[in-house]
C-alpha cells in the first residue's frame, strides 16, 4: 500500500491525523497488531507505521510486546481520556438528581464543571414554567458575578484566583467591584466556602437568580457544582429564595455521596 495523498492534509496536520489513524487501527476485535496489519487498515507504509508505533510506545499510547514486537493500546491513553471520563460519570451520576431539583423547585437546574478557566454547564433540566432561565449544555461562564463561577473559585486557592481575575480570564466589572463582593475578594470567598453557597441575586443581570454549591468526587476533589436558576422577579414574589438555595445544597450533598464522597457533608471539603 503507498502513503495517502492528493486532497489529504499535509505537514503537521498530515501526521496527527495519521498518528490518530494508527491508533483507531486497535479495536476490540484487534487489539494486537503488528506493522504489516495496521499498515494494511491505514493505508500508509509499514515504514511510516513503524515510525509512528515506535514515537506512540515511547509516549505510552501504545505497548510494545518484546517477544512478539506486535503493538497494543497503551495506558497512556487513560491519561488523555481521563478529563472525558470523569465529565461523563459526573453528569450520570447527577442527572437524576436534576431531574428531581427541577421537580421540587419547578426552576432550571444544571451542573457545571470548572476547566480550569471557566465553569462549564455539561447538563440541564429546563423550568416547566414559560419564563425561565436557561442555558444551553456547553455555555461557559467567566464572569465573577456568576454563582457557578464564584462558587467554584472558592475552592481555589487565592494566588490562582488573582492570576485568572489579573489576566482577564475572569471577569470582573466596575459594578462586582462596587457590590459584587470583589472588594475583599479573599473574605468573600472564604464566606462562600463556609456556607458552601453562592448566590446571584441580580449581579449579572438584574432578571436573574442564581444559586450554586459546590460537588465533590470520593477523593475530595472539587467535581463541578448544581445550580438553580430563576427570574428574579419570580423569588422574590413568591419569597423562595432560601428554598431554592437549601434545595440546592441538599441536591450538591446526595451527588457527593452519588460520587463516592464519605466524609463530610461536602461543603467545606478542601
Amino acid at each position: 500500500m503507498t502513503e495517502r495523498v492528493g486532497t489529504q492534509p499535509q505537514g503537521a496536520a498530515a501526521s496527527l491525523l495519521n498518528g490518530l489513524a494508527v491508533l483507531e487501527a486497535f479495536t476490540t476485535a484487534h487489539p494486537v497488531l503488528g506493522v504489516t496489519e495496521v499498515s494494511d487498515r491505514v493505508g500508509l507504509h509499514k515504514s511510516t507505521v513503524s515510525r509512528m508505533l515506535n514515537g506512540l510506545a515511547e509516549a505510552g499510547y501504545v505497548q510494545r510486546d518484546e517477544g512478539s514486537g506486535r503493538f497494543r493500546l497503551g495506558l497512556g491513553l487513560l491519561g488523555l481520556a481521563a478529563p472525558l471520563l470523569a465529565e461523563l460519570d459526573v453528569r450520570r451520576a447527577a442527572l437524576p438528581h436534576l431531574e428531581d431539583l427541577t421537580a421540587r423547585t419547578s426552576e432550571t437546574s444544571a451542573i457545571s464543571l470548572w476547566n480550569g478557566n471557566e465553569a462549564v454547564v455539561i447538563e440541564q433540566v429546563a423550568s416547566p414554567h414559560q419564563v425561565k432561565h436557561s442555558a444551553h449544555i456547553g455555555t461557559r461562564y467567566t464572569r465573577w458575578a456568576s454563582s457557578s463561577v464564584r462558587i467554584l473559585l472558592s475552592t481555589l486557592d487565592m494566588r490562582t484566583v488573582e492570576q485568572l481575575v489579573d489576566s482577564g480570564t475572569i471577569e470582573v466589572t466596575e459594578q462586582d467591584r462596587i457590590d459584587g463582593g470583589y472588594a475583599d475578594a479573599a473574605a468573600h470567598l472564604a464566606m462562600i466556602r463556609d456556607a458552601g453557597l453562592a448566590v446571584n441575586d441580580g449581579q449579572t443581570t438584574y432578571e436573574e437568580f442564581g444559586v450554586s454549591a459546590a460537588i465533590w468526587d470520593y477523593r475530595g476533589k472539587i467535581a463541578g457544582c448544581i445550580t438553580v436558576s430563576a427570574p428574579r422577579s419570580r423569588v422574590q414574589h413568591l419569597g423562595i429564595g432560601d428554598e431554592l438555595a437549601e434545595a440546592t445544597k441538599e441536591t450538591a450533598r446526595a451527588v457527593s455521596a452519588r460520587l463516592g464522597l464519605q466524609h463530610g457533608n461536602g461543603d467545606n471539603v478542601a
